[in-house]
């Protein structure tokens, strides 16, 4: 029950409460005072980003009860940006080196820097990683973090952005920054109408079940406030959705069976109050557990099927094929082969899943958190049985996504409740519910063989992989067909078969998760890469240098991309600091008599940007308003990546204005064009394409309304432009244009689709426009008694094509280095267990070493100004560059990820124990010494 609690002092004056004693402070800050910057990310004190000030130290707010605040002084992001200079000047170094991405944990970065500082004592690098400790970050690494915080602890000149009269290629500050860093930025939990209900979805206990609702009425009529109990019955339109229309199977609410635990089967919906306290064991069901099929061997052997109509419970095939594989193996100097696996993987995005819905007419709206408007837009106009015109998807700021929030996840739960109560209906997960429910990476395993000349030239390989899917299709689709393209990595193979499956399991839905399977396939390539340059002799970065693929070779599918094929001088940009590092590393090796042990590795990567041989079209509307400044409707969502600002920046240059003259107009579905899904690496290329037309088109339109030339210079004015043209200066009047229905006096809208074309049956054709390339070398030092791992350095070598914003390409890179060390090191989802942020971890800003990164642009002739994605590309070659790092150091193979201290130590035990028997040991599951 609440009561009035005493004093405290909030933000500089004293604030007075009623709340519950118990209540979380978080909670009070958010809900009673409309604090919102502080945000919640697990209610459990593991993420950290609810940090606050409590009397000048750090504390989770979470962990905090509302009475215990008494007397004491609470400081917020709020108050820390009024009041306090540390606070200020942190916030301005965030913006400048790029240290803000999402923005979900970055009031929480801040606070507990401005405790840092404020405190008095030495700062050095590793009392910032004590200090923010506690605070995770999923998008950056941290080390840009580190950097703006030493920053203002050395009183260093601040870093200065390249002169904006040159976007492209300029270091500007993120255009959305300032919100992010004063905490401003609405996410999906962060704002509702005041008449909001709250929805709570009852969920299988177990992989598999059947089930069945008991009475109803009963339940309602014993809980006042509980408003109605959504189920099956109750959708209006089909109850099946899914990403890919083809492959749709998943329901909003089970009938009958759920295929996996966490499957929703009803909601719960009423008063907020009255739902927070409902104890969900008293829901009346009753569910008896089936058996489930929980690996893929038993999948593909049981009569039993999770879908009728997909035989063998495979959900779809994916293949590449040239040349004759068998006999170039056969023929081949040298032959290498190998099995590997992988586990899930969670995304483990700082922001639950969040956001509200209520109907308007005979229009619904959802306000929330998403990777893809225009596709919820689709999917829930169907769940509902009205025209997609008749949905508005509204995207807040997204506290992270890395493809999991391209599916649909609280959207059906809350369109359908709003469409029948004619009330705005709001649902959050908590921590355990969105790791329970939602995508994950898909689990792999993987049989590989490679051959090759005595020369070091590559002949031929075999890969064969099988890729759980769990219970829905989702992304799997998409990586049974996107991995054999892959799987060779960026090199010459003249002789080449790639065949993958996805395959239904009773586990949570495996999806997108930045890179569709490649990371997968490249832990196994890049590792037997290695494998066939020791059998034959030959350095492992000179290797790859001779097989990476050239303007003018063919990839696996026959594609000769042309112009733009920049793996060849990544790869070269690491040989002086492999040849340092490996020297360092011997010399550490050299006369050591402990366990301690160094070692380096490398591994190439490519990516192909967009969709695989499909339709990846963005739209782009631009318009002139009559004072002067320009409308940006765009609607590719910045999920931290930066698009807000790289998509300004080409517009920019290729209208020549500046930055500072746009509005940007968000990825409402009202307001805004689609510029399609925000994954894929596509949305600097697709959407950055559609934007440099766009700014062309209006650039030209305003030429001739003042008979100028092209090389002409425009000035934006007040109401007005004036057109430099040599000596000739031309004035246009703004207001004496007519304007459109939207506004505009001048306006275009352009589309750019990526030329791509089918794939043959053996997998034949132009699957992507361009791709990205990349190469990474990894130090590590490995403790050999206790099989722990430190990875040292990170060099990265990545072709951009052309960096639009270099501080945002580097905090992709450094950004997706954290997330590949986490798969290399400790990232492994366990369905049933582990469902939080202190048993599933993640790397901290003490994990994560310094990142070296050498940008190559090597420009592509289709991307906008040459620039090509680096999204996915930076997370796919650090796992395997740090294998193959694990092998220099201690002389054992992992085969299965994550290399947790128990697998490299039973790996090391294994490899003592075939020495000291004097023979190599077969290929193990977990590990081998070979």
């Amino acid at each position: 029950m609440d009561q009035r609690l005493p004093g405290f002092t909030l933000n500089g004056e004293t604030a007075t409460i009623a709340a519950a004693p118990g209540s979380r402070l978080s909670q009070v800050l958010r809900e009673a005072f409309g604090l919102t910057g502080t945000k919640v990310g697990c209610d459990a004190g593991d993420c950290g980003a609810c940090t606050v000030l409590l009397d000048g130290e750090a504390a989770c707010s979470c962990l905090v009860a509302a009475a215990q605040v008494e007397g004491h002084t609470v400081d917020t992001i709020e108050g820390l940006t009024r009041n306090n200079a540390l606070t200020q000047a942190l916030q301005a170094s965030f913006l400048r080196y790029g240290a803000a991405q999402c923005g979900i944990c970055t009031p929480a970065m801040l606070t507990a820097a401005t405790a840092l500082l404020q405190s008095g004592t030495e700062v050095t690098e590793g009392r910032i990683a004590d200090a923010l400790g506690g605070v995770l970050c999923r998008c950056t690494g941290y080390r840009k973090i580190i950097a703006a915080v030493l920053a203002v602890a050395e009183g260093s000149a601040t870093l200065q952005p390249t002169s904006p009269a040159n976007p492209v290629g300029s270091r500007i500050d993120r255009l959305d920054g300032m919100a992010k860093v004063e905490g401003r930025d609405i996410f999906g939990a962060d704002e509702a109408p005041n008449d909001v209900l709250a929805l709570r979805a009852i969920r299988s206990p177990h992989h598999r079940a059947a089930f069945e609702i008991g009475d109803i009425e009963a339940f309602l009529a014993a809980h006042p406030g509980i408003v109605r109990v959504f189920t099956a019955r109750d959708v209006p339109g089909r109850n099946c959705y899914g990403v890919i229309p083809a492959f749709a199977d998943q329901p909003v609410f089970a009938s009958g069976e759920t295929r996996f635990r966490g499957e929703a089967v009803a909601a719960v919906v009423g008063e907020p109050a009255a739902v927070e306290a409902l104890d969900l064991s008293a829901f009346p069901i009753s569910w008896t557990a089936l058996t489930a099929i929980t690996a893929m061997d038993e999948a593909l052997a049981s009569a039993e099927l999770l879908h009728p109509a997909r035989p063998e419970n495979i959900l779809t095939r994916g293949r590449v094929a040239r040349g004759d594989v068998e006999a170039a193996l056969a023929a081949a100097d040298a032959v290498v082969e190998g099995e590997f696996e992988t586990g899930f993987v969670e995304h483990a995005y700082i922001e639950p899943e969040a956001g509200f819905a209520r109907r308007v007419g005979d229009r619904i709206e959802i306000q929330a958190c998403t990777q893809a408007p225009y596709m919820d837009r689709d999917d829930v106009a169907g769940l509902l049985g009205i025209p997609p015109e008749n949905v508005r998807i509204i995207p807040t700021a997204v506290g992270g996504g890395f493809g999991s929030k391209l599916d649909l996840s609280i959207q059906p739960f809350i369109a359908v409740a709003a469409w029948h109560l004619d009330r705005p209906v709001r649902m959050v997960y908590s921590r355990s519910e969105s790791i329970a429910t939602t995508t994950k990476r898909h689990p792999a395993r993987m049989r590989v063989r490679i051959g090759a000349s005595r020369d070091g030239k590559l002949a031929a390989m075999d890969f064969s992989g099988d890729f759980n899917t769990g219970a829905y299709s989702s992304w799997g689709p998409t990586v049974a067909n996107r991995v054999p393209v892959h799987a060779s990595g960026p090199y010459y193979i003249p002789h080449y078969r790639a065949v993958a499956r996805a395959v239904h399991t009773h586990l949570v839905p495996a999806g997108a998760f930045r890179g569709f399977g490649v990371p997968q396939s490249s832990i196994a390539q890049e590792q037997l890469y290695d494998a066939l340059a020791d059998r034959l002799g030959i350095d492992r970065l000179e290797f790859r240098i001779r097989n990476a693929l050239t303007d003018e070779l063919p990839t696996v599918t026959g594609q000769v991309l042309g112009e733009g094929v920049g793996i060849k001088a990544c790869l070269e940009a690491l040989r002086d600091p492999w040849r340092r590092a490996r020297e360092v590393a011997a010399a550490f090796n050299s006369d050591r008599r402990d366990s301690l042990r160094r070692g380096v590795g490398v591994a190439g990567m490519w990516y192909g940007c967009g969709n695989t041989s499909l339709p990846n079209p963005s739209t782009i509307r631009l318009g002139l308003k009559p004072d002067g400044r320009l409308a940006l409707h765009q609607g590719a969502v910045d999920i931290g990546q930066g698009s807000n600002t790289v998509i300004t920046q080409i517009c920019a240059e290729a209208l020549g204005a500046p930055v500072e003259a746009f509005d940007l107009v968000s990825a409402d579905t009202d307001l805004s064009p689609d510029c399609g899904k925000t994954s894929a690496s596509r949305q600097t290329f697709v959407t950055g394409k559609a934007a440099e037309l766009a700014g062309r088109d209006l650039r030209a339109q305003i030429l001739r309304q003042t008979n100028a030339g092209e090389t002409a210079t425009i000035r934006f004015g007040d109401a007005v432009l004036t057109v430099e043209d040599g000596e000739r200066v031309r004035t246009l009047r703004l207001a004496d244009l007519p304007a459109t229905d939207l506004g505009y006096v001048l306006s275009t809208e352009q589309t750019f689709d990526p030329p791509t074309s089918p794939l043959d049956a053996n997998g034949q054709g132009e699957p992507y426009a361009l791709y990205g390339f990349g190469a990474h070398m990894a130090e590590i030092e490995v403790d050999c008694e206790l099989g722990t791992v430190r990875v040292l350095k990170i060099t990265a070598s990545h072709d951009v094509g052309r960096a639009i914003n270099p501080t945002l390409v580097e905090g992709q890179i450094e950004g997706g280095v954290a997330q590949g060390l986490g798969l290399a090191l400790m990232e492994e989802f366990h369905p049933g267990r582990g469902e939080n942020l202190h048993d599933y971890l993640i790397p901290t800003i003490g994990d994560v070493p310094p990142v070296e990164t050498i940008l190559i642009e090597d420009a592509s002739p289709v991307g906008p100004f040459g620039a090509k994605g680096v999204g996915e590309q930076a997370l796919i070659p650090t796992a395997p560059a740090i294998l193959n790092a694990l092998h220099d150091a201690a002389g054992i193979r992992l085969r299965r990820v994550p290399a947790t201290p128990d697998r490299v130590r039973a790996a090391i035990l294994e490899r003592n124990l075939s020495a000291t028997a004097g023979f190599q040991p077969a290929i193990s599951k977990e590990g081998s010494a070979g």
